[in-house]
């Protein structure tokens, strides 16, 4: 069976590669020059070096992402330490992990700047988050996560010291913004998978740059495999006749012929493609609700280290400033030589992402002078800054059951993307599970056909 697969992002790579491993002709088309999508290196001439577009880091139940690795053959180049630190104004740091005593300290309120009586209402409210996470009261989405935090009785300390930063990086964007359902599920997601597995939740990172890491492999595979990978290459619609897929149109007028087709392009360019499914109005009505998040990102080559003690690094309540700050010497096993490369993550960048890369450089410079004692006479060799105006989508209150399933009503038509339905959101996992289920209802359908 001749397979199409739209777009070469991770879901689009993840979809074509186990459609080959499954034994199908595959044809992958990507609109861009090269494949990745949002997970993509960024070659820079002026430091030698070839730094991604924003740190990416993994958590330890991202099972179809692994999966994927494993296929490309690039799992041995992701670890997880266990643990990351918190670092206060000043320099101060602690350790900080879901599991063992530390973990066990967490729950019991005993977070980063939360002291006396705030420790016993951090407890309190913990437990309250984790009920409400299980049990999903019918209000939750239709609260942000900052009115949840609120009801709950959680202290502006905690929240400060983990909670506000933890929506932050699980969903991609503010409290008071996201709905609570969204980090709810996530956490029960995440906590099934800790029980599944036997293993605490931790954070993981990639050894080598996002092309080895995600595409380099891919690409092999696709050698190997006889996969027909076209560049530059634009779909314009879908084709369907009759409830069943016959393949899509480019925008140069061409016809592509297939049996079954995956169309796993990002939710802001669904638009237009689906026009011949039934249906296809609920599915672009998920396109007007998930609005784009954007996420800023500086590659920083500095004369000097800025002293970090640990791989990452979350900023005490740096949120919409400098959030995470990733020392690439300890991530890529770098020697230093001409300079220290450090980068840093600031999501939900709404009030960032339009100043100039001046600007932000400056900024990210200051914050990290507040920090890191030893960064104060620090020098920028080079500062290259990374804006991704949609890097995520938002969920907002009322949103829940938006998002559409992989499985659509033309036979031979799967949607893939972490913007479909997933148990992980705005997520690597959730493109990668996104692809698994999308394969699935081909496979489905090609064995129907025999």
């Amino acid at each position: 069976m001749h397979c199409v697969v739209v777009g070469g992002g991770l879901a689009g790579l993840a979809s074509a590669v186990w459609l080959a491993e499954a034994g199908q002709r595959v044809t992958l088309l990507e609109r861009r020059g090269s494949l990745g999508g949002r997970t993509i290196s960024m070659p820079l001439a002026a430091v030698d070096d070839v730094p991604d577009n924003g740190q990416h880091v993994f958590a330890s139940g991202y099972e179809h992402l692994m999966r994927y690795l494993e296929s490309v053959g690039t799992r041995e180049h992701v670890e997880f330490p266990g643990h990351m630190t918190m670092r206060m104004p000043g320099g101060a740091t602690r350790k900080s992990a879901f599991g063992g005593l530390t973990g066990l300290r967490a729950a019991l309120g005993d977070l980063p700047g939360v002291t006396g009586l705030d420790r016993l209402r951090t407890a309190l409210a913990q437990a309250r988050l984790i009920r409400h996470a299980f049990r999903q009261p019918e209000w939750l989405d239709q609260v942000t996560a900052d009115e949840w935090f609120r009801r709950i009785g959680m202290p502006q300390s905690a929240r400060d010291a983990l909670w506000d930063g933890l929506v932050i990086g699980l969903t991609g964007d503010k409290t008071e913004i996201s709905s609570a359902k969204v980090p709810a599920d996530l956490l029960v997601t995440g906590a099934r998978r800790a029980v599944a597995t036997r293993t605490p939740v931790s954070i993981g990172f990639p050894t080598v740059d996002l092309d080895t890491l995600f595409v380099a492999g891919a690409e092999k595979r696709f050698a190997d495999a006889g996969v027909d990978v076209r560049h530059r290459a634009v779909v314009s619609s879908v084709d369907v006749t009759d409830g069943t897929v016959t393949g899509v149109t480019l925008a140069d007028g061409e016809k592509v012929a297939a049996d079954a087709v995956i169309c796993a392009v990002p939710v802001w360019s669904v638009k237009g493609l689906l026009d011949q499914v039934p249906g296809h109005e609920r599915i672009y009505e998920a396109v007007d609700k998930l609005t784009p998040v954007p996420i800023v990102s500086v590659n920083l080559y500095l004369d000097r280290s800025i002293g970090m003690t640990d791989w990452g690094e979350i900023l005490y309540g740096g949120e919409g400033v400098l959030e995470q700050v990733w020392d690439r010497q300890r991530m890529h096993g770098r020697e230093p030589k001409d300079n220290w490369f450090y980068s840093t993550t600031v999501s939900a960048s709404y009030d960032l992402i339009g100043k100039t890369n001046a600007e932000i450089t400056g900024i990210q410079m200051d914050m990290l002078r507040k920090y890191f004692p030893q960064a104060a006479d620090a020098q920028v060799i080079h500062s290259h800054v990374v804006r991704m105006p949609k890097s995520t989508f938002a969920q907002r209150p009322g949103t829940a059951g938006t998002r559409p399933d992989q499985r659509t009503a033309v036979d031979g038509l799967a949607l893939a993307g972490d913007w479909t339905r997933t148990d992980w959101t705005t997520t690597m996992e959730g493109a990668c599970q996104s692809a698994a289920r999308a394969v699935d209802v081909i496979l489905e359908y090609a064995d129907s056909r025999r």
